[in-house]
């Protein structure tokens, strides 16, 4: 893969070069070997209109959710039970019951692997299916960071029917009390950073903040926008002005951001927090044709230290007292949250084109116990990047379907490793975009849109 743009190397070849040697040559990229499908062919490939990634931010321990391991001993397997799904190779943990009994409408990888272990730089490869160039640190943004992967299929795949192609729910995620790096439009620029809606809670303040002032209706909104681009011919090409005026004169934005058209009795089964209003949003911008939504469930990695009373504030970085937060706090909510989310979906027929990945930087460690630097005062885990679970949904993914397994403690991949890379080329290959599809930056320069292969073995 090609460097970032402040990088030395793989740029110092002229524009000549590369129409000589060929882009796909230069990047890397080879020919399908003899007899494969084209992607357009591949099972699941541009069933999608719409991603919508829920990112258990922090690092949700898969022992305690799709991989628990009852037989192992009790410093491995922990306090939980785990629950029979409909699955029969399938045992969730016991506090997902309303998921456990979904456990035919989604599919999950169990042998997801990397070797980062610290939370920026794991959220930003999560992000943007790019190691980041300080691995296992929590490095700050940077405009030399490679996009999120919302502004890359920006740059591919402008959205026609909504405003913005990729919108941020319930951010910005910080890791962990900074925000952390992965989020934006990186060297792209910020005309394709997604729209960042933050905690959606207050509906009403969502929508105010888009009506025009009473004495701007919008025939002088209008006005004054032309008048500004005769005056600076540049306004129409500044993507941040664009955006701007694009985002208070579309009735379709402040329509799907009024969480107030739908029942009470919806908005209480998502749960009326910032972790449920945000799936309720992300299903109103999946129906209003945003093709990739980004819900942060956890809008830290870990707030619990300074707002223990607070649920809002817990994220799944739990080195300590993780059974109490997962219990208390964590999985009622995700379990209720993203069950109604799915249920929602399926029940308008908006499942079948939409790809719901519920993924977090990286697991738990197989063995609990308690960390002296940390709070808290019961034993938890540790980071874990080399093995963990991922759950998907809908868009061709083939319900029930298990991919990948770990070992007898969860620690490391016993079969089909897959990497980061190979979970962002799935999601752009539900979207349509094949694996070997490249983009170019403001200087032309080419880069691959993903560094790994779609998981087929989940379509089909």
């Amino acid at each position: 893969m090609p460097r970032a743009p402040h990088s030395p190397g793989p740029f110092t070849l002229s524009r000549r070069d590369w129409l000589r040697i060929g882009v796909p040559a230069a990047l890397g990229f080879s020919a399908p070997p003899a007899g494969a499908k084209p992607a357009a062919a591949a099972a699941g490939f541009g069933r999608a209109k719409s991603v919508v990634v829920v990112f258990t931010s922090g690092g949700q321990s898969q022992l305690d959710t799709w991989d628990p391991k009852p037989h192992a001993p009790e410093e491995v397997r922990g306090t939980f039970r785990s629950i029979q799904t409909a699955n029969p190779e399938l045992r969730v943990c016991e506090h997902l019951p309303r998921m456990a009994a979904l456990a035919d409408r989604y599919a999950i990888v169990r042998s997801m692997t990397h070797d980062d272990l610290d939370h920026g730089s794991a959220c930003y490869l999560a992000l943007t299916g790019q190691f980041h160039p300080r691995k296992s640190s929590n490095p700050p943004p940077r405009p030399t960071d490679f996009p999120a992967l919302g502004a890359v299929f920006k740059r591919l795949r402008p959205a026609v029917a909504f405003p913005h192609t990729a919108v941020h729910v319930n951010g910005p995620l910080l890791a962990p009390i900074e925000v952390a790096p992965g989020q934006s439009g990186g060297f792209l620029g910020r005309g394709y950073e997604p729209a960042e809606l933050g905690n959606v809670t207050d509906t009403d303040r969502l929508v105010e903040s888009l009506n025009l002032p009473a004495d701007v209706p919008a025939e002088r909104l209008q006005a004054r926008h032309d008048l500004l681009a005769r005056l600076d011919p540049g306004t129409r090409a500044d993507p941040l002005a664009r955006k701007a005026f694009e985002l208070v004169n579309a009735p379709q934005v402040r329509t799907a951001l009024d969480l107030d058209r739908e029942p009470e009795k919806l908005r209480d089964r998502y749960g009326r927090h910032r972790s449920g209003q945000a799936c309720l949003m992300a299903r109103r911008l999946v129906e209003a044709g945003v093709p990739w939504i980004t819900v942060f469930f956890n809008h830290g990695i870990r707030g619990q230290d300074d707002h223990p009373d607070d649920t809002d504030a817990y994220g799944w970085d739990t080195h300590n007292d993780i059974f109490d937060s997962l219990r208390a706090h964590l999985l009622p909510r995700f379990d209720a949250s993203v069950s109604t989310f799915l249920e929602d979906l399926r029940t308008r027929g908006l499942l079948e084109t939409t790809l719901v990945v519920v993924m977090g930087e990286f697991g738990r460690a197989p063995r609990v116990a308690l960390e002296k630097n940390f709070a808290g005062s019961s034993p938890g885990r540790k980071h874990w990047g080399a093995c963990y679970s991922v759950l998907l949904a809908g868009a061709g993914v083939t319900p029930g379907a298990l991919v990948g397994k770990s070992d007898r403690i969860a620690a490391y991949p016993q079969s089909d490793p897959t990497a980061p890379g190979d979970l962002a080329a799935t999601m752009f290959h539900a979207l349509g975009v094949p694996p070997d599809a490249h983009y170019t930056d403001a200087n032309d320069r080419p880069y691959r849109a993903v560094a790994g292969q779609p998981i087929s073995r989940l379509f089909g």
